[in-house]
């Protein structure tokens, strides 16, 4: 499988608390619900067609915490991303989580990098992960990222967790596909291309 993100993320690069006011208050974070009201039909459609491409689903604790408890509790036919999340095989990378109560979940423990090496050698699509900030962090410092689509909100947060660390590895991109949506949001997808080039 091709392990793929989908991050929802400022111009200044937050991803705390994209889709409502109280959604993640950590660190006293108090401007949640940042990106919702430049989603419009053509860009919530998008998102829904690439949770319906997934062949699985990995997630961090707190994404899936927060997930299992609205999207999990969706009666089938509930929409394409309810639909997907309940019927495809999901994994949880928990070092703290006790048991998953959410239907198909695989918690993730021990040496994580071995395990996901282990889910992406397997045959199918896209391994997907929504959200999940910290994780998606981890998974480039470990080179698991094989591509990371960042859907980018037009405004500036001015706090909250970023998804790129004030100090973190070095990646060189390579842009795969880009795209603009009618309420400002863009796309843009790309695969890790080893290390950047500097200038002398």
């Amino acid at each position: 499988m091709k392990l793929t993100t989908m991050t929802q993320i400022t111009v200044d690069g937050v991803v705390q608390g994209n889709g409502g006011r109280n959604e993640n208050r950590s660190g006293g974070f108090e401007r949640g619900g940042w990106a919702r009201p430049y989603f419009n039909s053509e860009s919530a459609g998008y998102i829904g067609e690439v949770y319906q491409s997934a062949e699985a689903f990995l997630f961090g604790r707190r994404t899936y915490d927060l997930f299992a408890g609205y999207w999990g509790v969706m009666e089938p036919g509930s929409g394409p991303i309810a639909d997907a999340l309940n019927t495809k095989p999901k994994y949880v990378a928990s070092s703290t989580l006790a048991e998953a109560d959410w239907a198909d979940t695989t918690m993730l423990s021990g040496d994580l990098a071995a395990a996901i090496r282990e889910l992406k050698a397997k045959p199918g699509g896209d391994l997907q992960v929504h959200g999940s900030g910290t994780l998606v962090r981890w998974l480039l410092a470990n080179d698991l990222v094989d591509e990371m689509r960042l859907m980018v909100v037009p405004v500036i947060v001015g706090q909250g967790m970023r998804l790129f660390p004030e100090a973190g590895p070095d990646i060189a991109l390579e842009l795969i596909e880009s795209r603009d949506f009618p309420k400002g949001i863009t796309l843009q997808v790309y695969r890790p291309a080893g290390q950047p080039q500097y200038a002398e």
